[in-house]
């Protein structure tokens, strides 16, 4: 993960933060960015230099930078102690928690990004986000795993994102108990498929018995 903050990250945050008080009612695109012109937040000028590709430069760099926020967050909380699958479930608790008050941006985001034109973009704000996630867990294989892990996970948050959106339980208790499950889920399967590779090395032609 290299997505470190640049000189121009000042402005884009305050334009995104601007557009973000709207984006339930106005959306992320050109009425979002008029809305916080004429709250006084942000000028159209200013909306323009920080994010010219428009909606889809905002929707990235709000990506972007959640995930780099989790980042530091695990790192505050120093989670070397925890087990790897604690440390994985507590990044994508924080990455949502982080983005609470933001939650139908987030749904408005990914209707946007579920357009068929834009599936490249989607593909790769999904991998920067697991890929953060293992890294904030501590993750810094490069083998084949490497990309067994990120594909896992990336099935585990895309289902965990969809049912925090529509979770009204208090505390979003239902969804955390939803990530538990689907994490436990993976967790069997790489038993299992350890317990395939044993068996397998057995019966190898040559290995003992």
């Amino acid at each position: 993960m290299d997505d470190k903050p640049d000189a121009g990250d000042s402005l884009r945050d305050r334009v995104l933060d601007a557009v973000l008080f709207n984006v339930a009612f106005d959306g992320w695109g050109p009425s979002g960015v008029r809305a916080a012109v004429r709250d006084g937040a942000i000028t159209a000028e200013e909306a323009a230099l920080a994010f010219p590709g428009g909606a889809l430069d905002m929707i990235e760099y709000h990506s972007i930078r959640a995930d780099r926020r989790m980042v530091e967050e695990l790192e505050r909380r120093n989670v070397g102690g925890l087990k790897v699958r604690d440390r994985i479930t507590l990044a994508v608790r924080v990455r949502l928690e982080q983005n609470a008050a933001h939650r139908e941006g987030v749904r408005r985001a990914l209707a946007i990004l579920a357009l068929p034109i834009n599936a490249p973009l989607a593909a790769r704000l999904l991998y920067r986000t697991v890929d953060a996630i293992w890294y904030a867990a501590g993750d810094r294989s490069a083998d084949f795993s490497f990309y067994t892990k990120r594909a896992t996970l990336a099935a585990v948050y895309s289902s965990t994102v969809l049912y925090w959106l529509n979770d009204r339980s208090e505390g979003m208790s239902d969804t955390w108990a939803f990530l538990d499950r689907r994490i436990a889920d993976v967790m069997r399967f790489e038993q299992l498929k350890s317990r395939i590779r044993g068996f397998g090395d057995r019966w190898r032609p040559g290995s003992a018995r």
